[in-house]
């Protein structure tokens, strides 16, 4: 696989946490009037421009393991997590914040000894977007592997599982995974999209544990019609079926990454991670050469990112 392809997906999502981060939280009514059109800093965690936040940070702990070990383990996986939140490891700054709560709890659960399936939550209330943000790398590993679209979200649910075990949460992560290695596969933005929808839909109404949790994606069925939706009618919040109909909404509303990324951030409240899950399809989607420089340059640590896409 290009390393160029690696660098697209992993970059363009850093790049568009960041370009959220000092907005997160803000309403869509208050970006309107100021909204964000390059890299910002300071704002509601005050950090440096080019700060990225859990989001990259969580996706470098999940690349840096399938890179070391050329193979899923999940007690490694979870090890990184743990450096993460108690070594600041992997972060832009040598600082963590923004932590997750299902997350920061899983975290937990392990260091007491629960085994790394078992740590994520499996309520009603469990479903945020902290797996979502992390999982693309698992993309680059189905692709080198070339595996079946089961395995592929046997895997995208086992590794949300690791902070996020409910079958909602693990149903975006398929799909988001699914896009993505479409997109690893040459295939163009809007098929890869409705190609892994589809797949999706096929997979799970076929399985008893998640044919009744896919309903909460029912919006997502007749694709050209929820693209054509007002952003009025797109919810931008922490909640994992939001921050994935935000995502592909925007994709769906765009033609290159720099207006995608724009598009995801302008949402208002969880402008970090739409942000991210948007610029890593979109980094796939548009290649790393349409990344703008000024933001590539303006990344805390892009080198060390960068190294880690090589180590793959």
């Amino acid at each position: 696989m290009e390393l160029s392809r690696i660098k697209a997906l992993i970059v363009g999502h850093a790049v568009g946490d960041a370009l959220g981060v000092p907005v997160e939280f803000v309403l869509r009514e208050e970006l309107a009037k100021n909204p964000v059109r390059e890299m910002r800093g300071f704002g509601s965690h005050n950090v440096p421009p080019g700060t990225w936040s859990d989001d990259t940070s969580m996706t470098l702990c999940l690349l840096e393991s399938l890179s070391r070990l050329k193979a899923i383990d999940y007690l490694d996986i979870m090890k990184n997590f743990v450096r993460w939140i108690k070594n600041a490891e992997f972060t832009a700054t040598g600082v963590v914040f923004d932590v997750g709560i299902a997350t920061h709890k899983s975290v937990e659960h392990f260091l007491r000894g629960t085994p790394p399936l078992s740590c994520g939550g499996t309520g009603e209330y469990d479903n945020g977007n902290g797996s979502l943000m992390r999982i693309s790398p698992l993309a680059i590993y189905c692709c080198e592997k070339k595996l079946s679209v089961s395995d592929a979200l046997s895997e995208a649910h086992k590794i949300s599982s690791l902070t996020h075990a409910h079958p909602r949460s693990q149903i975006a992560c398929g799909i988001y995974t699914l896009i993505a290695v479409n997109l690893f596969e040459g295939l163009s933005l809007p098929v890869a999209i409705k190609k892994g929808l589809s797949d999706a839909q096929t997979f799970y109404q076929n399985e008893d544990q998640y044919i009744g949790e896919f309903s909460h994606y029912e919006r997502l069925r007749d694709f050209d019609k929820f693209a054509g939706l007002a952003e009025d009618d797109i919810k931008s919040s922490g909640y994992v079926v939001d921050t994935l109909e935000a995502s592909l909404w925007c994709l769906a509303n765009t033609k290159n990454y720099r207006d995608a990324v724009l598009t995801a951030v302008n949402l208002g409240d969880d402008t970090d991670t739409i942000g991210a899950t948007v610029g890593g399809l979109a980094g796939l989607a548009y290649g790393l050469e349409n990344i703008p420089s000024e933001w590539k340059s303006a990344l805390l640590k892009c080198g060390y990112i960068e190294k880690l896409c090589r180590n793959f």
